[in-house]
């Protein structure tokens, strides 16, 4: 029985899970969105909003509280700076987890832990504008020459041995 064993274990010792937990904070705080397990992220949930929690004191205490968690320099900055300054009006509640089905493998569900208010990020192009800009496929052979236009590797070689 687990009576009062309150945590997440998730099947590793404390230094390979706590290892774990650093390295999905710096890539949440990095990328503001990430695909991981749902275990990972109900257990990871938690430690995310106390270091945004932290961000929001914005003094020396609390940005060595959060290296000492998240031992990325560049991302700490990122967290006080700006994640920290976006939620400055709101008490808690600092991401969502959307289910994201399961990964093949081995079943597992798969979820997407995100910061709240996270600014959309618009692609420049789409892909049909991608498709567009490339060229049609006659006018790529052009460019390679008559010998190579659509030449297999032994007709290569054959027109290769004919000229010289």
């Amino acid at each position: 029985m687990r009576h009062g064993k309150a945590g997440f274990k998730l099947g590793r010792v404390t230094a390979h899970r706590w290892a774990l937990f650093r390295n999905l904070l710096v890539a949440l705080f990095r990328h503001e969105r990430i695909i991981t397990t749902e275990a990972k992220a109900k257990a990871v949930r938690g430690l995310a909003d106390h270091m945004v929690t932290l961000a929001k004191r914005d003094n020396l205490h609390a940005r060595r509280q959060v290296l000492s968690m998240v031992p990325d320099a560049v991302v700490v900055k990122k967290l006080f700076d700006t994640i920290a300054a976006r939620f400055g009006e709101r008490h808690g509640g600092y991401t969502r987890i959307l289910r994201a089905g399961t990964r093949p493998g081995d079943r597992a569900p798969m979820v997407v832990l995100e910061l709240v208010d996270r600014p959309e990020v618009t692609k420049e192009k789409s892909k049909g504008d991608a498709k567009a800009e490339k060229a049609p496929r006659e006018d790529r052979k052009k460019d390679r020459g008559d010998a190579a236009a659509g030449a297999g590797r032994g007709r290569r070689k054959k027109a290769a041995a004919a000229a010289g």
